[in-house]
């Protein structure tokens, strides 16, 4: 059985690596296993249970969006998403990266429509059309904003049964980490990771989010298929 602050039964994810260096300090990234996260967990409850045997005062938690999404309901199969026509036109003007649908599906950019509202999402429509003969890319997500980015659709390499499901990005991101700052005592990062870049979507203080927290996650430690490691803490090495 661990004791507290035990690190030992921790290891990167394959292909990844414990340690990084950012503006010349290394810090360590301790990705944790969870169960399947659902709607009718705690959030509070899942971290605190996960995190306990191994947190070390001064460590920082950060959180996988996805996690946190789903626990507030946010994560919808797609079987019940009815994309309009508004939104089966407008995926055609979204760039597929082979490392992640965003709104390139019907379901995505119909949940889009609803997140964000049709005059943002037709503004990034036409602002993409019109760079796209320049061989310009993700101007459609600039002008959308995070709320649309942070949206993720289904893909083959997402655990079941989210590989069926569309998620919108985490409600009020920030409130949220401040709550599990002041219920954990460790700040908290809620932070979108993926191949294709680094986006920090809430932070319990301005200490830990930014540009520092994108540096320490830029090649994205997490795993959140067979994985399972929605949460990790990071610490100076």
């Amino acid at each position: 059985m661990s004791s507290p602050g035990d690190a030992s039964g921790l290891a990167p994810n394959e292909g990844k690596s414990l340690a990084i260096e950012v503006n010349g300090r290394v810090w360590d990234r301790l990705p944790i296993r969870t169960h399947l996260i659902t709607a009718d967990d705690d959030l509070t409850a899942v971290v605190r249970d996960a995190t306990t045997p191994h947190r070390q005062p001064g460590d920082i938690i950060f959180l996988s969006e996805r996690m946190v999404a789903v626990t507030q309901g946010r994560a919808y199969p797609i079987d019940e998403i009815q994309p309009s026509r508004l939104a089966r036109f407008l995926v055609r003007f979204v760039y597929k990266s082979p490392y992640g649908i965003g709104l390139g599906s019907p379901w995505t950019m119909e949940l889009a429509l609803r997140e964000v509202g049709r005059p943002r999402i037709l503004a990034a429509a036409a602002a993409a059309a019109a760079t796209k003969p320049f061989g310009v890319r993700g101007v459609f997500y600039k002008v959308a904003g995070r709320a649309a980015a942070a949206i993720d659709g289904p893909t083959e390499n997402t655990i079941p049964p989210y590989n069926r499901c569309a998620t919108l990005g985490p409600s009020k991101p920030n409130l949220v980490a401040r709550a599990l700052r002041d219920a954990l005592g460790h700040e908290i990062v809620i932070i979108d990771a993926n191949d294709l870049g680094v986006d920090v979507l809430g932070a319990s203080s301005r200490a830990v989010g930014g540009r520092w927290a994108e540096q320490v996650f830029r090649d994205n430690p997490l795993g959140q298929s067979g994985q399972q490691t929605p949460v990790c803490l990071v610490r100076p090495g």
